[in-house]
């Protein structure tokens, strides 16, 4: 290559040598507008964390709330003893359901606010036909402040749509799993499942998705034999077991007989391993523990017996389009009816500031 340059005439060589610099400097200039414009995002994103959280959601004690609750569905493949009646419940016409658009729209709208997390719920969220492509929707929000796209399942209809989850955006999951014992699982939920459930939390973790979060429900007489079970499973999973206090829910047919306190599931955990607890967020819903030896971690959501609304930074939409700013609350503010009478945003996000300053200190 060498001697073919030195046989080319001066001139020749002077002009590939000229052009040869201009590409260089080209190059040059090209890596330096790339530079600038990573230093001028990073410049943005550091002017964000400086500005004040959005008045429209933060409440009279000064909690900001950045997680987001979107029920996309009242209909669910389970009827689990402690949620539903085993007739189910009756269901809302589909007409004044939320549609894919207003879903979207919605987000967009708490999204531009400073919610950075959103969990899609149920009912079973996955027996949407159209959920593969409202998380990819969703998951476009990316650019626009949102962190977390989670989903909380039953896993019976997940395992062949999970990938293309992930794919479109879901970077969390929830999975609902209240008994190992298949026969014990049929009692619970009044219908067969378990296989697929377990076939779903494995296909997660070879995800990627990390951790997997086990959502279990303790009831006294019925599953709190199973503890030390579930904990087993940590030591080889790289999954999260949350043990749910058991809650009050309309129709659920709650008995304080079935109630166990965290602390006596935490002392009967004790009793058999080295457990450590696991500094959290202060928005953590859950107290978390693990054993050092173990690949998992498991944890406690204490609704009943040491509630954390004074750090609570959650609302709720339901399917038909209502605004919850607690769980356990019972007012709601209708913004279906708002979007479909095409108020404003600037209108929306009063209404919203209004509910959110409405919210009180805690729940009864």
């Amino acid at each position: 290559m060498i001697s073919l340059f030195s046989r080319l005439s001066s001139n020749r060589r002077s002009s590939i040598i000229k052009n040869f610099n201009r590409i260089r400097q080209i190059s040059s200039i090209s890596s330096q507008i790339k530079d600038s414009k990573q230093s001028i995002k990073e410049k943005i994103v550091a002017i964000d964390k400086q500005r004040p959280f959005s008045n429209f959601l933060t409440d009279r004690f000064s909690r900001q709330h950045t997680y987001l609750r979107i029920s996309l569905t009242e209909k669910c493949n389970l009827r689990c003893t402690y949620c539903m009646p085993e007739e189910g419940v009756d269901l809302t016409p589909s007409h004044k359901l939320l549609s894919f658009e207003e879903i979207i729209r919605i987000a967009k709208l708490f999204v531009s606010q400073g919610i950075n997390k959103i969990r899609l719920t149920g009912g079973e969220p996955t027996v949407r036909n159209d959920i593969i492509d409202l998380v990819g929707e969703l998951g476009k929000l990316r650019s626009e402040g949102l962190e977390t796209l989670s989903m909380t399942s039953n896993g019976i209809a997940l395992k062949r749509k999970l990938p293309r989850l992930v794919e479109n955006g879901l970077n969390l999951l929830n999975l609902s799993l209240d008994t190992l014992d298949p026969l014990k699982f049929e009692l619970i939920t009044r219908r067969r499942g378990f296989e697929r459930v377990m076939e779903s939390i494995d296909l997660a973790i070879s995800l990627g998705l990390k951790p997997v979060k086990i959502n279990c429900v303790i009831m006294k007489g019925v599953n709190d034999q199973e503890v030390l079970d579930f904990i087993e499973l940590t030591r080889s999973k790289p999954i999260d077991v949350r043990f749910i206090e058991y809650m009050p829910f309309d129709g659920n047919k709650w008995n304080e007989n079935k109630f166990i306190p965290y602390k006596e599931i935490l002392n009967m955990i004790n009793n058999r391993y080295h457990v450590s607890k696991i500094p959290g967020d202060i928005h953590d819903t859950s107290k978390g523990y693990n054993i050092p030896e173990f690949t998992g971690q498991f944890g406690f959501i204490t609704s009943m017996s040491e509630h954390f609304c004074g750090t609570c930074n959650r609302l709720r939409i339901t399917a038909d389009g209502n605004l919850k700013v607690c769980l356990f609350g019972n007012s709601e503010v209708n913004l279906r009816d708002l979007l479909r009478e095409n108020v404003p945003d600037q209108q929306l996000f009063q209404i919203i500031e209004a509910a959110v300053k409405n919210k009180k200190q805690q729940h009864a």
